[in-house]
């Protein structure tokens, strides 16, 4: 399948990119989004960033007519100011994240991110790291797994899942996973629309690649990158991101947090952002229809003052 940058336009948009500044793309993925954005840099510069080192190098061939304009480099978004410090950067004029797994990850069955395809356990971002999802799932204990399927995938399923899980360790594959989850939910939970395993494959893939607290990290890290006028813009797929995203922009929009009683303001905090979109920024009826993956994706976007 071809890859198909979400809200592409609209997220060219918010960076309201500036001739000569300089960009970051934290999920550089295969480029698509680095690519329209060095298409409009006129002498600027893209730094792309990813945990993939597939992603990595393909990426790079795709965009080496750009030259020196692109660079990509291989990391987590804590790693971010370290990254740009190590490439003598102090400031950006903007930051990209379009979270979660990419859809070349999810096609490479291979990976282990797909319950529609059989693989063994794996789901990392970054294959060179340890602690695959095999070692997670036959390795956690009842309280982990049931709070992970909780907290990471909002299954009401959970504690009874986490029971089938153990009862059925060790689990090899990605349909095996799948097995273990489905014997564990009601008729009624299987005739869902959505498929039963959902749910569950989207907490241990976030628990496997500590997605939140490195989400939350990369945000304040951008946060103190980002030049004045800069732009910070992040697209998320399910509600735990974009509930951090929401309230981490709203921590940075706001300004001073004394009691309304207080005469005067002691706690001296002023906004560090001003919002740029009141309402998140959601893919047209097309683009839904083009690309079927788009339909959960939100975009937010803030502005250094």
């Amino acid at each position: 399948m071809e890859h198909m940058p979400v809200l592409l336009n609209e997220c060219i948009e918010a960076l309201d990119l500036k001739p000569g500044g300089t960009y970051v793309d934290a999920t550089l993925g295969r480029g698509g989004h680095a690519g329209a954005v060095l298409e409009l840099l006129d002498g600027g510069r893209l730094i792309g960033i990813d945990r993939d080192s597939r992603a990595i190098e393909e990426s790079c061939e795709r965009l080496s007519r750009f030259g020196g304009s692109f660079c990509a480099v291989k990391g987590r978004f804590s790693e971010l100011r370290e990254i740009l410090r190590a490439l003598g950067i102090e400031k950006i004029d903007g930051l990209l994240m379009d979270l979660g797994v990419s859809s070349p990850q999810l096609d490479d069955a291979a990976r282990g991110f797909s319950y529609m395809q059989d693989a063994r356990l794996d789901m990392r971002m970054d294959a060179d790291e340890p602690g695959s999802a095999y070692e997670l799932i036959n390795g956690a204990s009842f309280d982990e797994l049931k709070r992970i399927l909780y907290e990471y995938g909002e299954e009401r399923y959970a504690p009874v899942i986490a029971r089938r899980i153990i009862a059925r360790r060790p689990l090899e594959s990605t349909f095996q996973l799948v097995e273990a989850i489905k014997s564990a939910m009601p008729p009624s939970a299987l005739r869902e629309k959505q498929h039963p395993a959902k749910r569950s494959f989207q907490a241990f893939r976030i628990a496997v690649n500590e997605e939140l607290s490195e989400l939350e990290k990369g945000i304040e890290a951008a946060a103190a990158l980002i030049a004045p006028e800069g732009r910070l813009a992040v697209i998320t797929f399910h509600s735990l991101e974009d509930r951090i995203v929401k309230n981490s922009f709203q921590r940075l929009c706001t300004g001073c947090v004394c009691p309304k009683d207080f005469p005067v303001c002691v706690c001296k905090k002023t906004p560090r952002f001003r919002p740029i979109t009141k309402r998140p920024v959601l893919p047209s009826e097309r683009e839904t229809q083009e690309n079927p993956r788009s339909r959960s994706a939100k975009l937010r976007v803030c502005e250094k003052i």
